[in-house]
């Protein structure tokens, strides 16, 4: 099956540099040694994520600082993590943090977690002095106007390398912004005026790269699909979901050669996210193609390609968003409020993350997709319970976009059983109180419901990003 690798643009590409102040070294023979063979933990710890490592060794003085900034821009890195192993002056991280254009996380490791007061002498204390010029690079950052941001504690501290971690998720969620390719295919659904996106911004704003695609680009790739390629496809959908006895196998076989046509989309255009819609008319082959795209769409979102329909372009990037921070995110939109339970109802028709389901999906059949032309199959499942963040990304009347988040939990209860995502989402509040909370957020119509509690990566990607974070609580 050709389809593009999941998460190749998303794979963030992490420079590290770490130094000390050179005058030590003839000082002090033993500390230069102890404070490498600290860097090269760091650099396997790092190397550990998922990310790409740009280690350019070690420096001592500000001339070694502005070959690493060189050394490191040619590398387009998406984060710079400089260690702090001692004491090193301001001039020789100034230079990397003005060069390389990448937000730059400065990182205090000391050996342990104290030092062993009675024993050590000045070259010991030394390798501990990594916060000592913490303050100094926060305030000439500053000055130079370059972000600072910080990460402190000591060589196996979990809760540090936790802090470091979200850091460097945050900057894959950068690299596939900045690098990514989304496809944008149909047309908008007609009145939607909050889905319309100015395609420009979306570079302008985040990076990356807006393929316009017609329906006939999918149309001729269904006609190339063989049957080798829809059988494919059939058994997939039949490994993965409970296929309810409402689907038709005319349908279902459509389905099938439909997701195999748009997985040679997908490869052909190189893309990372897809958003969709067509109408059609009278049962013709556009809109068939359009009413067939659900099970293709659920396919791909659960390999990390999310897709979405409504020509939900913003969606679909906050989708891209969620599953980078490795937490899903199926399309979504408020239901009903269920005042009796306390609970949100949310969820949509049409695709959905088949990794975040709470059991296995369902495929259902349905005579009419409300609100849209067309027949078939589509899916029905509710989200893994427990913690979730609802991630969507708004724009204001000035064009900037801002990511607006929440945070509930997904409780069991009665589900609606007509082929559409639904969710009971709590969020400690009355639900028309956090109804009229969420919607005053500027959030727009759809949003991603992801796995996880995802406020603090989500501070994270906004420190990177330079968006505006909303966080609707009541």
């Amino acid at each position: 099956m050709a389809v593009r690798t999941p998460g190749v643009a998303g794979r963030p590409r992490i420079g590290l540099v770490a130094g000390g102040l050179g005058a030590y070294w003839p000082q002090f023979p033993g500390l230069l040694p102890q404070l490498r063979s600290s860097a090269a933990r760091v650099a396997e710890r790092l190397r550990g994520y998922d990310a790409d490592v740009v280690d350019v060794g070690f420096i001592s003085d500000a001339r070694e600082g502005a070959e690493a900034a060189e050394t490191l821009r040619a590398a387009g890195c998406d984060l710079i993590v400089g260690f702090l192993t001692t004491y090193m002056t301001a001039t020789m991280l100034v230079p990397v943090a003005q060069r390389t254009g990448a937000p730059v996380l400065l990182i205090n490791l000391q050996p342990t977690e104290a030092m062993d007061h009675a024993s050590f002498g000045t070259g010991d204390w030394l390798a501990y002095c990594g916060a000592c010029p913490l303050p100094e690079m926060a305030n000439a950052f500053e000055r130079v106007g370059v972000g600072f941001r910080s990460v402190s504690g000591h060589l196996d501290d979990e809760r540090a390398w936790e802090r470091i971690g979200r850091w460097v998720r945050a900057a894959g969620v950068r690299s596939v912004l900045r690098r990514g390719r989304h496809g944008l295919l149909g047309h908008l659904y007609p009145g939607m005026y909050d889905v319309s996106t100015d395609l420009t911004m979306v570079p302008g704003h985040l990076g990356g790269h807006v393929e316009v695609l017609e329906i006939d680009d999918l149309r001729v790739r269904v006609e190339q699909t063989g049957d080798r390629e829809t059988e494919s496809r059939l058994a997939e959908a039949r490994e993965l979901f409970e296929i309810a006895d409402s689907v038709v196998t005319e349908d279902l076989v459509w389905a099938a050669r439909v997701a195999a046509g748009l997985d040679r989309l997908v490869a052909d255009f190189g893309l990372d996210s897809l958003a969709y819609y067509h109408r059609g008319l009278d049962g013709d082959i556009h809109e068939r193609l359009g009413a067939g795209l659900i099970l293709g769409a659920s396919l791909l979102t659960a390999r990390g390609v999310p897709a979405c329909g409504e020509y939900e372009l913003r969606t679909s990037l906050a989708m891209l968003i969620t599953g980078r921070l490795g937490a899903g995110g199926s399309f979504t939109e408020l239901q009903a409020l269920n005042f009796r339970d306390g609970v949100v109802e949310m969820g949509h028709d049409g695709p959905g993350h088949l990794a975040i389901s709470a059991g296995r999906p369902v495929l259902r059949g349905l005579g009419v997709f409300h609100g849209k032309r067309g027949w078939g199959v589509s899916v029905e499942f509710d989200v893994r319970h427990g913690p979730v963040t609802l991630v969507g990304l708004g724009q204001s009347r000035d064009g900037r976009y801002r990511i607006v988040a929440a945070e509930g939990e997904v409780v069991g209860g009665p589900l609606l059983r007509i082929g559409n995502t639904t969710s009971r989402v709590d969020f400690g509040a009355d639900p028309g109180e956090w109804t009229d909370a969420w919607s005053a957020s500027g959030v727009g119509h759809h949003w991603a419901l992801a796995t996880g509690k995802l406020l603090p990566d989500l501070r994270a990607v906004a420190d990177l990003t330079g968006l505006d974070l909303v966080e609707v609580t009541v």
